[in-house]
């Protein structure tokens, strides 16, 4: 008779077995397609890391006698300037890279402010409900009708155009696509039977929520803050290409773009290059959304 070998287990009953991680279990169900978009992802956030000690050029140092250099393959192309130089013979790589860590680090804070904001306000409109979540409700339909446009000249005419301002200008533009979705996973989950049991218990608000009812709708979150993302990126873009976002001769993506401009007929890889990274990052945090929306729906499985 052949015997069965079972999983040793701790004398509480639980089992000592590994158990993988979460990002582990991901990755284990995660198709090519998906595992290249996250080891490329891997990679954007290393380069974000360490890119700029690897830039070959200081990001402001200047050489009119390299002004104007197209990139590598093309006439009149200088070796030590891969990418091309711009109007004030700055080379484009070196820029890129510290302009690429600047971006991610103001969409990074600034979509963590917004899903902090919009995250706590949502459970508190979807568990408290009553005038109080129409009270907020109210406020996402105030953010949502307003074009945030105007609000970011305003911060900025007020405040000016500082790092921290523009940080925070970001970090309020896109709360409300939380509070909504997060308000509608609470008033769903608040209605499952163990959320009543608990309540019914006389469980405290907090470990009802923070125990019960964010657990469910920690996917959710994840997904809108991949998904949301990369409009954070193009939102920190825009603004800079409008000239109310980081000040030259600081270098952003998009401050890269809107210094460009005016050479796009002449000159085309000063505003392309940085363009094409924009583009690169954004659509790549978008199919890892996308991935991660289908990955994490329970419906799905």
């Amino acid at each position: 008779m052949t015997d069965l070998v079972s999983p040793v287990t701790h004398p509480k009953g639980r089992s000592t077995q590994r158990r993988s991680t979460g990002f582990a279990r991901l990755w284990q169900r995660a198709d090519r397609p998906a595992r290249l978009y996250l080891s490329l992802f891997a990679v954007v956030l290393l380069v974000t890391l360490v890119g700029p000690l690897l830039a070959p050029f200081h990001p402001d140092e200047q050489s009119l006698l390299a002004r104007l250099r197209p990139p590598v393959g093309f006439d009149r192309a200088m070796p030590a300037h891969p990418l091309g130089t711009d109007q004030l013979g700055r080379d484009l790589l070196s820029r890129t890279l510290h302009g690429l860590q600047l971006t991610m680090l103001i969409a990074l804070v600034g979509s963590l402010i917004s899903l902090v904001i919009g995250v706590t306000l949502g459970v508190i409109a979807g568990y408290a409900r009553g005038r109080l979540g129409s009270a907020i409700m109210a406020l996402v339909d105030i953010q949502i009708a307003v074009p945030f446009t105007l609000i970011a000249l305003l911060v900025v005419a007020v405040f000016g155009n500082s790092l921290p301002v523009l940080i925070a200008v970001i970090g309020v533009s896109g709360w409300e696509v939380y509070a909504r979705i997060v308000r509608a996973q609470v008033l769903s989950v608040s209605r499952q039977p163990f959320v009543e049991a608990a309540i019914a218990a006389g469980a405290p608000h907090g470990r009802i929520l923070f125990k019960h009812v964010l657990p469910n709708v920690a996917s959710a979150i994840i997904v809108v803050w991949t998904m949301t993302f990369s409009a954070v990126i193009l939102l920190e873009s825009s603004l800079s290409f409008l000239g109310l976002g980081v000040q030259p001769p600081t270098a952003t993506l998009g401050s890269m773009v809107g210094l460009g401009r005016d050479y796009l007929a002449s000159s085309p890889w000063i505003a392309v290059v940085p363009s094409l990274v924009i583009m690169f990052v954004s659509l790549l945090v978008l199919l890892i959304g996308d991935w991660l929306r289908d990955a994490l729906d329970v419906k799905l499985k």
